[in-house]
């Protein structure tokens, strides 16, 4: 068995060092941030209690859709109960519809079933079950480079460097810095060409708040959690110990919608939505969060066929970084982890191309598709919104697009629609494997044809302006 480090102790070096550990392997987690967790038994204060600063993202609202939940029930089932016992909410996304939309349920609706947590609870059972399972994980160690051997051409990593000067060796480095994984700068400091990436600024900004309950329990769902209107998207979200969180997505071109990062303002806005506006009966716990500047990324380390080095594979969000509404970036991870674990049942560490062109190979047919489909949402989303600010309707030939809009509004009224939908929204199913139905294609374009841009209720554009103003 191998020694494996993992640079990054969130969701996914968490996860990917677990799997890795349950197959026998030595594995060590370096994590810059010092700040401990608290004990998996306290989970729940994390919230209040830890601070995690080289995480931007970790007091920002997120969502485990079902894909995650299987999957964690599937490879990592230690995980389940401790996250369930820190007040994880467990809830079927289909079943908590209005009975009119998803219709009469069945016991195998399950695939449907996740648990949803805040961020820094989350993070604290899988710390702890990491913990458990074995994984020697180093806080306060942060890396600042690569170690090589003097392998000409394709330099082999064999560590890290670290803040103190000190190394620390391996046969595998797994990086999951996350979104600002500063992988290709170490790579090019070793001597080795550049890692290919395409990256782009996704767009969109963010203004989130959370809420606890007043009386206990979450506020009734009456639409999918991810909803969109005329300039903006709304996510409602439940999470743990009966909180939840709100966001309001808009462009970040669209200057007039940026009065939301005032609390009264975003307030008097979600209020105009009649599908959301309960949300915000419950206690703030904490102001407007706002976050823009969210890269989309994708990042290969094989270039024109050949390892720019090997000895490193990049996992989750250090290979692909999506945007965070859609909560497909825990899924992305996991699925990328398990991907990593079972090349290393097939495959040594220690033949070096082999390892390095394998984990491109399977990473490019298993993520980058992930990776693109979400993109494809992106664009079609971001330039709908762009539209709406400037006052005329989007319009493309994408059917695909077309097809998509037309299954929602379609969805409001079927209920084997709205599986479908519900099916895409979880990321448990992909728009070719649902529309390979037969018949169903054609019935969400009957049903959606006619229908307004924006199916469910809520402000104009005009509106929306006059209640910011």
């Amino acid at each position: 068995m191998a020694h494996l480090l993992v640079h990054g102790a969130g969701l996914a070096g968490l996860t990917t060092a677990m799997l890795l550990t349950r197959d026998g392997h030595r594995v060590t987690v370096l994590e810059r941030d010092p700040a401990q967790p608290p004990p998996i038994e306290h989970a729940a204060t994390a919230w209040g209690g830890w601070q995690r600063r080289g995480v931007n993202q970790f007091h920002l609202p997120h969502y485990m859709l079902p894909r995650w939940w299987a999957l964690i029930g599937t490879h990592l089932p230690e995980v389940a109960e401790p996250l369930v016992a820190a007040g994880a909410l467990r809830i079927n996304s289909l079943a908590a519809l209005p009975e009119k939309r998803r219709g009469p349920l069945c016991a195998s609706d399950a695939r449907f079933d996740t648990v949803t947590a805040r961020r820094p609870v989350l993070e604290a059972v899988l710390a702890g079950a990491a913990e458990a399972a074995g994984v020697c994980v180093r806080r306060g160690v942060a890396v600042t480079g690569l170690t090589t051997d003097d392998r000409p051409n394709v330099p082999h990593v064999t560590g890290v460097l670290t803040a103190g000067g000190g190394t620390v060796s391996a046969d595998l480095v797994v990086d999951c810095g996350g979104r600002r994984s500063a992988l290709g700068a170490w790579l090019s400091a070793a001597g080795a060409r550049p890692p290919a990436e395409q990256r782009e600024d996704s767009g969109f900004v963010y203004y989130a708040r959370h809420f606890r309950s007043r009386s206990g329990g979450m506020p009734t769902v009456l639409t999918n959690f991810l909803h969109n209107y005329e300039s903006v998207s709304v996510l409602t979200l439940p999470a743990d110990n009966d909180t939840w969180s709100v966001v309001l997505t808009t462009s970040g071109r669209d200057r007039a919608l940026r009065p939301l990062r005032d609390p009264d303002r975003w307030s008097a806005v979600l209020a105009r939505y009649p599908f959301a506006a309960h949300w915000a009966g419950g206690e703030p716990i904490s102001g407007i969060d706002v976050m823009a500047g969210v890269e989309d990324r994708y990042r290969r380390l094989v270039v024109d066929g050949r390892p720019v080095a090997t000895g490193v594979v990049a996992v989750g969000d250090a290979c692909a970084c999506t945007n965070p509404s859609l909560g497909r970036g825990a899924s992305m991870a996991l699925i990328h982890g398990i991907l990593l674990r079972d090349l290393l049942r097939e495959t040594d560490p220690w033949d070096r191309d082999t390892f390095a062109r394998r984990f491109d190979e399977a990473t490019t047919q298993a993520i980058e598709p992930l990776y693109r489909a979400t993109l494809w949402h992106d664009r079609h989303r971001l330039a709908e919104l762009d539209a709406d600010a400037a006052g005329r309707p989007y319009r493309t030939t994408d059917p695909r697009w077309r097809a998509g809009a037309a299954l929602f509004a379609a969805s409001l009224a079927d209920p084997e629609l709205t599986r479908a939908y519900t099916a895409l929204a979880s990321f448990i199913a992909t728009p070719d494997e649902v529309f390979a139905t037969p018949g169903l294609l054609d019935r969400a374009c009957t049903l959606g044809a006619g229908a307004d841009r924006y199916p469910l209720p809520g402000p104009s554009r005009s509106d929306l302006l006059d209640t910011l103003a």
